[in-house]
């Protein structure tokens, strides 16, 4: 389970901070009552940005491990949320996608650019549609684009202080700003009609 690990600090300068040395954990998430042999368990290291940590610790009664990933990075996506921001500014003010996508990858042939943004501007938006309905207080004359987010928070980069707005209910919004699952996430339904895999059976 991934959990937010609340600092200001830049990717930057969580890296050269060595940050996640400080990141503390005193309670099971599961078990607040203890006894659970909770205990830290060490960090896992991300690939972007480089020398990247993430502090982890170990519920040996739930058999689940936690882990705090800082404001400044992407959830289930590498390197930063406001990288992520800056892609999805770029469509944004494009005239579509295709459009978008000769100017921010032009390594890799269009259908995979494409897919490549589409996995971060399709779950941001439906993230920022959950939070106008979840704090209506102050999203509610928003429209879900990272512009219109911005203005309402008067900040240059929306989605590292939306995780700060965002803290009870980044459980179930989507990566990369959330902690939930991504969306349209497909599950194995039994299918009484379909066959397993192999050859027919006989006659």
């Amino acid at each position: 389970m991934q959990l937010r690990f609340a600092t200001d600090l830049s990717a930057e300068e969580y890296v050269r901070q060595e940050a996640w040395k400080d990141a503390k954990l005193d309670n099971c998430p599961i078990h607040p009552e203890g006894g659970c042999g909770f205990r830290k368990n060490g960090t896992y290291s991300r690939k972007y940005p480089e020398g990247t940590k993430i502090a982890r610790w170990h519920c040996s009664i739930g058999h689940q491990t936690f882990s705090f990933l800082p404001d400044c990075l992407s959830a289930r996506l590498p390197g930063e949320l406001k990288e992520v921001e800056n892609v999805i500014e770029e469509v944004e003010k494009s005239s579509s996608q295709e459009d978008a996508v000769e100017r921010i990858r032009l390594d890799i042939f269009l259908p995979g650019a494409l897919r490549w943004v589409r996995r971060r501007i399709l779950p941001t938006r439906m993230a920022l549609t959950m939070l106008i309905e979840l704090i209506p207080s102050m999203f509610s004359a928003c429209d879900p684009t990272l512009s219109s987010f911005r203005c309402a928070l008067c900040v240059s980069y929306a989605l590292p202080e939306l995780r700060h707005h965002a803290g009870p209910f980044l459980q179930i919004l989507p990566p990369p700003l959330g902690f939930g699952s991504r969306p349209g996430s497909k599950k194995i339904k039994n299918n009484h009609f379909q066959h397993k895999t192999g050859t027919d059976p006989p006659l």
